[in-house]
């Protein structure tokens, strides 16, 4: 059977192993000039390597793809990042979050005893309800699947009711903003801030109804952990190539697929810029699924299916990454060794990460910045000269589409961004050696994704997991005979989980993997 796979993100490359490890004869056409998509690691600055997205590969170590596809085999290693997370602040205090949730009580403790319960008692909530919720990614990709994978941990689902406490507390607290969530359960900026600067990863702010389950999240990095793939996140991609040419298939480069041709209701070819016809009567898109089916699909999907999807959402707050090559790493005030293993923290308050996504909506620079940053280089010395570090400077709520255009912004907001790290660890930008500023623009561009979106579409909850990126594409199968669809905007969600992709070859193979 031969198939082509459209995107060579880690979701395509994952789902084009498991295909060829079937027997597919497989092909990969990637846009772009370098497979790998959000897991890309490039030396933009000379001498320096950074991760251009994606940093940390949590999810994808809460599945077995790693070890079906025998990713260590081909060369990746994952180092973990301990403690996962500390929050520093401009006054200098200090809170850091340990893989165990004692040690993270007792750093709290330290500056809140009381504020060390309340964030213990949280996490006690939030634990079953993580549990039922990891077991439920690789399987709910219908309400059917997620009422199955419920059954099947039942006495997890109970004990996360009744620390909820009941089923409507439940409901409640898994409606609420984050924000909500986080202001009734703890007490103060200590925990709330630097809980907040992790659950904006989703691309989603403190005020969002249905978010709070990215607070709760925080719960997982306790179970699970955080972790670091030695060399970058290139590392995870290289893997799944070299995976992939293990198992007979190729991966094309700089081949931009401009239509998929559907006629009569069944996939025929895939043409690309060139002209270039690849025939094929099995496709996986592994791209924005609206792309996929309303734009590249020759006739173009229609009917109720193709409406849901239109009507698919993305928020305008979406990522912007500075790059910085130091002489050392971060001066934060009262910073300990490992520190900077994970993500640092500088939001001082919740209402300011708040502010920002509400600017970055109305297409305005938020102001104060909110910022967080990786140096992964404490953990990983490929990544940097010796004596030297990278420091990955990110603020989670940079509008997309940005009044006055990001040619004239980006200078003066990257220098924005690093003042914010100045006030956290005074004497930053004295050891800045090179710098790159990474865009929306520039990443929509690069990447090919619309609006920048790291998560392709909203992870809400009408586009969560057997609801993502619709009802009824939830499956990974679409109404055209011979295309399924795979990606971050597919179920059950975005991020560096690989699962998407497990999910579309399964749904083409019709059988579990």
């Amino acid at each position: 059977m031969k198939v082509v796979v459209v995107g060579a993100g880690h979701n395509g490359l994952v789902a084009a192993c498991y295909l060829a490890r079937e027997g597919c004869e497989v092909t990969v056409l990637e846009q772009s000039d370098a497979p790998g998509g959000g897991s890309r690691t490039e030396e933009t600055v000379p001498g320096f390597k950074f991760d251009t997205h994606s940093v940390a590969h949590n999810l994808i170590n809460m599945t077995t793809i790693p070890a079906e596809l025998r990713l260590a085999e081909a060369g990746l290693v994952y180092q973990e990042m301990e403690p996962f997370a500390a929050g520093f602040f401009a006054d200098g205090r200090v809170v850091r979050f340990h893989r165990s949730i004692e040690r993270t009580v007792a750093s709290i403790a330290e500056l809140d005893p009381t504020e060390a319960r309340r964030y213990a008692d949280l996490m006690d909530m939030a634990l079953p309800l993580v549990d039922v919720a990891v077991a439920g990614m690789s399987a709910a990709s219908s309400a059917a699947d997620a009422v199955r994978t419920a059954v099947g941990r039942i006495a997890r689902l109970n004990t996360a009711v009744r620390r909820f406490g009941g089923p409507s507390g439940l409901v409640h607290g898994l409606i609420a903003p984050y924000g909500g969530l986080l202001r009734t359960h703890l007490g103060s900026d200590l925990t709330r801030a630097p809980i907040g600067a992790f659950a904006a990863h989703s691309s989603a702010g403190p005020d969002v109804v249905g978010g709070s389950f990215y607070a709760l999240w925080q719960a997982a990095y306790h179970r699970f952990g955080q972790w670091h793939a030695k060399g970058g996140s290139q590392a995870l991609t290289d893997a799944l190539v070299t995976r992939l040419e293990s198992y007979g298939g190729t991966v094309h480069t700089g081949q931009k697929v401009v239509s998929i041709d559907t006629a009569a209701g069944r996939v025929r070819a895939v043409r690309v810029h060139s002209g270039q016809i690849w025939k094929t009567d099995r496709v996986v898109a592994s791209i924005d699924p609206r792309t996929a089916l309303l734009d590249l699909c020759d006739p173009p999907l229609t009917g109720p299916v193709a409406a849901e999807l239109e009507a698919a959402h993305r928020g305008n707050a979406v990522q912007m990454v500075v790059h910085l090559a130091t002489t050392e790493l971060p001066p934060y005030r009262n910073a300990k060794p490992g520190d900077w293993n994970g993500l640092q923290s500088h939001v001082d308050g919740l209402d300011e990460l708040a502010r920002g996504f509400r600017s970055a909506e109305a297409e305005r620079l938020p102001d104060p910045v909110p910022t967080y940053a990786f140096s992964t280089s404490a953990l990983d010395n490929t990544l940097a000269p010796p004596g030297h570090h990278t420091v990955y400077l990110a603020c989670p709520c940079a509008p997309s589409a940005v009044d006055g255009g990001w040619e004239s912004n980006a200078e003066p907001f990257a220098q924005r961004m690093i003042d914010s790290m100045e006030r956290h660890g005074p004497g930053f930008r004295d050891t800045i050696v090179g710098m790159s500023i990474r865009t929306p623009q520039l990443m929509a561009e690069q990447l090919d994704w619309p609006g920048a979106h790291p998560m392709v579409l909203d992870i809400s909850l009408d586009q969560l997991a057997f609801l993502r990126p619709t009802r009824r594409l939830s499956r990974h199968r679409t109404p055209i005979d011979g295309l399924f669809i795979s990606g971050g905007g597919t179920a059950p969600t975005g991020g560096i989980s690989g699962i998407p992709g497990k999910a579309a070859a399964a749904a083409l193979l019709g059988k579990r993997l």
